[in-house]
């Protein structure tokens, strides 16, 4: 506390970014000041919230990062977050882009769905579901005949044959006639659909008078769906292209709330929650500014909010702000605030369910094995058939949640036939001893599937390597089902209904799941590189090379790949036999 007193007294009082760190040097919250000595400082004086003190009790060390001003501070801030994803941030509660339909800039352009709004074109959005977006993409696609390749090919393409594009890589198509058909998807797009309806009706109309029914039943059915995709498109607004932000706090989380209103209709809404750190209208402000310019999303031609300070946005954010005071613009403004409200405590009756199916049940088997809150548990099985490729897996859970990124896999190197015990030493070994040697952070709880045996073998490695961490091991029933844990010398007998119990069961199958699956990748390429074996003229090397490329390669293009490594066509058509 004595370093950090004197680092806290030599802050500058200028605009900057600084990095909580924790005792692993792990950064755990990422914030921006416009006055970095008042701001820091702020965290080590005064009653804070529950969070914000639970923040201060982990921060280890801090560092800082002085900007010009405090826009560039608030741009620096959320790339940090982007970055480091730090715990204790406010971030958005998935990483989701929205969809949006593009017309592309290039000649003959296509119409297309995309996430991705980088590249140039227009673009017509945001439709919140995914299904929406492509439903109207195909529509339109069908009923106009543009092209539908992504670059224009040398030969005609099956949709021409269709009649569904008029192949401008072989025939002269007019830019005028092509840009017609454009507008008139622009215009659909922007919310009339009456033009699109009356011209399909009048197709309809026609061939049936020329007795052309299948062609009239074609243009019914374009119709109908014309008219059910226009129909999703409800609340109708004389507000064009803005979007409305609101939030509601409860005094422990904010709930933000977000309409988009297109060409005078709400296509529709998202919901985030966060937890209160700080100021909620700070937490609200900072999420605006991540919606845009973190996440790309396009601006609309205005965004309507309720009474805010809007000093820490961005100017050009700032310029499309309208803070209604009466009228229609503030009676939606009160009804995004009161849909804010309602979503808040539907978030949080279904956070409240997760949390006791995750941090619940960590804190119930913290109290079952009297140790604190394991927040970090590592995970190992063994997996092998008969002793044949045995293998080792090991999953993470943090928080309850399983840590896909931290999973690891383990061939067994130093055991061979079916002996679980001695590959579980192995196993833990290999992964504390890296853990210890590069001064990594290490779980607060060891689980191993199986019973005592295996328990008393990952203790014996964690003391081999002089770590301490309790180790927790999992047995099962002759029906191979959960059925009692063993620790510190003892079984347990949980409940069975527990939330605990339920939460290692799970993370038993899992455990497992991930084993078994490495199990037979390992399995399926050993007997595929001994088939290989039998191939006449293919050395090592070769096959190293082959069993390189199917793992990447697919099916359709198998051939052509194969021939790129010289093989002759009896090679290739006897490795396509064993594949």
């Amino acid at each position: 506390m004595t370093r950090l007193q004197e680092k806290l007294n030599s802050l500058p009082k200028k605009p900057g970014c600084y990095l909580m760190y924790n005792q692993a040097r792990e950064i755990i919250y990422v914030g921006k000041a416009k006055n970095l000595f008042n701001r820091v400082k702020s965290y080590f004086t005064g009653v804070h919230d529950a969070k914000t003190t639970k923040l201060v009790e982990n921060i280890a060390d801090f560092e800082y990062i002085i900007t010009s001003s405090e826009k560039e501070a608030f741009i620096l801030e959320m790339n940090l977050i982007k970055k480091h994803n730090p715990k204790y941030n406010i971030m958005f509660t998935d990483d989701k882009k929205y969809p949006y339909i593009a017309i592309g800039s290039d000649q003959y352009p296509r119409l297309y769905y995309t996430r991705d709004i980088k590249k140039k074109g227009k673009y017509f959005g945001p439709y919140p579901h995914a299904a929406a977006a492509k439903e109207i993409v195909e529509l339109l696609n069908r009923i106009y005949p543009l092209r539908k390749c992504r670059i224009i090919p040398k030969k005609e393409c099956l949709y021409y044959h269709l009649g569904q594009c008029l192949a401008p890589c072989i025939n002269e198509v007019s830019e005028e006639e092509y840009q017609m058909m454009l507008d008139e998807i622009a215009v659909f797009l922007n919310g009339n659909s009456k033009a699109l309806e009356q011209k399909l009706d009048s197709k309809m109309r026609l061939a049936a008078d020329n007795l052309q029914f299948e062609k009239a039943l074609e243009y019914r059915q374009m119709l109908e769906s014309l008219k059910t995709v226009a129909e999703k498109q409800v609340m109708e607004m004389r507000i064009k292209d803005t979007d409305v932000f609101s939030y509601h706090c409860d005094g422990q989380y904010v709930g933000i709330q977000v309409f988009h209103i297109r060409s005078e209709k709400t296509i529709g809404s998202d919901d985030y929650l966060f937890e209160l750190m700080g100021e909620p209208e700070e937490i609200f402000i900072n999420f605006i500014g991540q919606f845009y310019i973190t996440h790309n999303n396009p601006l609309p031609r205005e965004i309507l909010l309720p009474p805010v300070d809007l000093s820490g946005l961005d100017e050009e954010i700032r310029n499309r702000i309208v803070i209604p005071k009466r009228g229609q613009k503030k009676k939606y403004v009160d009804l995004v605030t009161e849909n804010a409200r309602e979503k808040l405590a539907q978030l949080l009756k279904i956070r409240k369910k997760k949390l006791e199916k995750t941090l619940g049940a960590v804190n119930e088997l913290s109290e079952l094995l009297g140790i604190k809150p394991p927040l970090y548990i590592e995970a190992f099985d063994v997996s092998n058939i008969q002793g044949s490729y045995s293998v080792g897996a090991m999953v993470a859970y943090l928080d309850g949640a399983p840590s896909r990124k931290n999973y690891r896999k383990y061939r067994i190197k130093t055991v061979s036939g079916a002996d679980d015990v001695h590959s579980m030493y192995e196993i833990v070994t290999r992964r504390y001893r890296r853990l210890r040697d590069e001064g990594a952070r290490l779980p607060d709880l060891v689980i191993v599937d199986g019973g005592r045996p295996q328990v008393d073998s990952a203790e014996r490695a964690l003391t081999a390597l002089e770590l301490e961490i309790p180790v927790l091991g999992l047995g099962k029933d002759d029906r191979h089902r959960t059925s009692y844990l063993v620790f510190r010398g003892g079984e347990i007998h949980p409940d069975k209904k527990s939330n605990a119990f339920f939460f290692l069961e799970n993370l038993q199958d899992e455990v497992h799941r991930f084993a078994i699956t490495f199990y037979r990748q390992t399995h399926s390429r050993a007997v595929l590189a001994s088939k290989l074996d039998a191939i006449k003229g293919i050395g090592k090397v070769r096959k190293k090379q082959i069993l390189a490329l199917l793992k990447e390669a697919d099916r359709e293009n198998l051939e052509s790949r194969l021939k790129e490594l010289h093989l002759t066509d009896e090679q290739i058509q006897e490795i396509k036999k064993v594949v």
